[in-house]
């Protein structure tokens, strides 16, 4: 006869065994031990469902449940570190930058690959970046895509707000122009308002002035 506790314990190994390494996002571990973090994660709240939803034998429920949602939770974090994986070769060498933060992924495009000053038009140097994200999304859709414009703060507010828009939407038409979902989709412009560098410097303005492309799993992949 199955007992709750000996399931706890089992569960309790598979996130311990998932938890070795103390970020799972950190790239230099494998990523068989992030992929089983979201393993025993996913086994643990599995078997507390699981226990309660089978009245007449707990322990059984519980087994279900961590078999269940611990398959679903590993599967979802080989999906998430394979995507990574991709994007981070895709992008190598194109100035794009490849940032992990929990099941978000953000990449990271700077303004001087992306469109030329007070412009919204695509410069020449984007396309090819362009073309490896389209791909990359075509064959990972499991994420909503948000494309978020910036600017410097050279200029008036409303004008910056205005052009980081168009520029969002500029990448957004293009991935869709190479078959990217349009429901995945989405776009914001933030003009000046998240700078990640001092407008008081000509080096600080250009890192200000970028796009970024905002991965997250679509609702039911968590």
């Amino acid at each position: 006869m199955f007992r709750l506790p000996v399931i706890a314990l089992c569960t309790s190994a598979l996130l311990l065994g998932g938890c070795a390494s103390q970020n799972p996002y950190d790239q230099s571990a494998p990523s068989s031990n992030r992929t089983a973090t979201y393993g025993g994660i996913g086994a643990l709240a599995g078997a507390a469902a699981g226990a309660l939803i089978n009245h007449d034998n707990r322990g059984k429920g519980a087994l279900i449940g961590a078999a269940v949602a611990g398959a679903a939770a590993a599967g979802y974090g080989y999906y998430a570190d394979k995507q990574e994986e991709e994007l981070r070769r895709s992008m190598q060498g194109t100035g794009v930058e490849v940032q992990r933060q929990g099941d978000v992924i953000q990449l990271i495009m700077p303004g001087n690959i992306t469109f030329a000053t007070d412009s919204a038009q695509i410069a020449s140097s984007f396309y090819q970046p362009l073309n490896n994200l389209a791909n990359s999304f075509r064959q990972y859709n499991q994420n909503s895509i948000e494309v978020v414009g910036h600017t410097d703060s050279t200029g008036s507010y409303s004008y910056n707000m205005e052009l980081s828009q168009r520029r969002a939407q500029s990448v957004a038409d293009y991935l869709l122009a190479q078959g990217v979902d349009p429901s995945r989709l989405s776009t914001r412009g933030m003009g000046p308002d998240q700078p990640v560098a001092s407008n008081a410097t000509a080096e600080g303005r250009a890192q200000n002035r970028r796009v970024e492309v905002i991965l997250r799993p679509l609702p039911g992949m968590q």
